[in-house]
């Protein structure tokens, strides 16, 4: 049973990994013996990240960024990837965007960087990571690929941010599919649909202007059931049993962390 949540020794990619949820998870992995990549759009961020989440945690952690809105930044980091890896564990597309705006304000780009980043990115993530995550798959133990979704693509979402919570329905959906055509060589699927965690995007959208530490996190949990926001615990123990022979009979599933939002919605 020891062995059966184990990632020890897996390589792992973690885009949007610079921060809040990505961050987490990337410092989840690495506590528990995997080589981690993390990318996101500013090169001195995700650096810095690494750095960090390297020295406190150990192991081996290294920035990629790249601009995954559009095909070349996809390819790019691709290719940077195959320089340093001959194959690919676990895939985690968390990297997102979001646009908040009356609807009547509502503007075009606001719609298409949204899905963009949210659904296109991931769709050709994955497709161009596939010789990759081939390399790494097998019957006995599959390549994974998580996808970060939201509860926002489950239920009605509290912001005015129109076009986010279609691409993360999207997003829940094309797990689905891509898991039914993958599972057949060995690549297994699934998503994540968060709820509140501290993060810069929930930060803008309650009002804290983008300041994570020392924002009062305490207030926005008081409206969870659960009474509280998410953890690293929370959404790094998630991602750590699908990535491990614990989840490797878990397929196309989207599975909330949420602290019950969606169930009492």
């Amino acid at each position: 049973m020891s062995n059966w949540f184990s990632i020890q020794d897996k390589v792992a990619l973690v885009t949007g990994g610079s921060r809040g949820i990505g961050e987490m998870i990337a410092a989840g992995f690495l506590q528990h013996g995997a080589t981690v990549y993390i990318s996101s759009r500013k090169s001195d961020v995700c650096d810095a990240t690494a750095a960090k989440l390297q020295e406190k945690y150990g192991g081996s952690c290294s920035s990629i960024p790249a601009d995954l809105s559009e095909l070349s930044g996809i390819e790019a980091l691709v290719a940077k990837l195959s320089d340093c890896e001959s194959r690919l564990d676990i895939l985690v597309n968390n990297a997102g965007s979001t646009w908040g705006a009356p609807i009547d304000e509502f503007p075009e780009i606001g719609w298409d960087k949204v899905m963009d980043t949210n659904v296109k990115g991931i769709f050709f993530m994955i497709q161009k990571c596939l010789p990759l995550l081939r390399e790494s798959a097998s019957e006995e133990d599959p390549a994974r690929v998580i996808n970060i979704g939201s509860v926002d693509g489950i239920k009605t979402p509290g912001f005015d941010n129109f076009s986010y919570g279609p691409s993360k329905a999207a997003v829940h959906h094309l797990t689905r599919q891509m898991a039914a055509h993958l599972v057949r060589e060995n690549i297994v699927v699934n998503a994540i649909a968060p709820g509140p965690f501290p993060s810069w995007m929930l930060s803008a959208g309650v009002g804290f202007g983008g300041q994570v530490e020392g924002a009062d996190w305490e207030s926005v949990g008081r409206g969870n059931p659960r009474k509280r926001v998410g953890t690293m615990e929370d959404i790094a123990g998630l991602a750590i049993f699908l990535s491990s022979r614990a989840g490797a009979y878990t397929v196309g599933e989207t599975i909330t962390c949420d602290g019950g939002a969606v169930a009492v919605s």
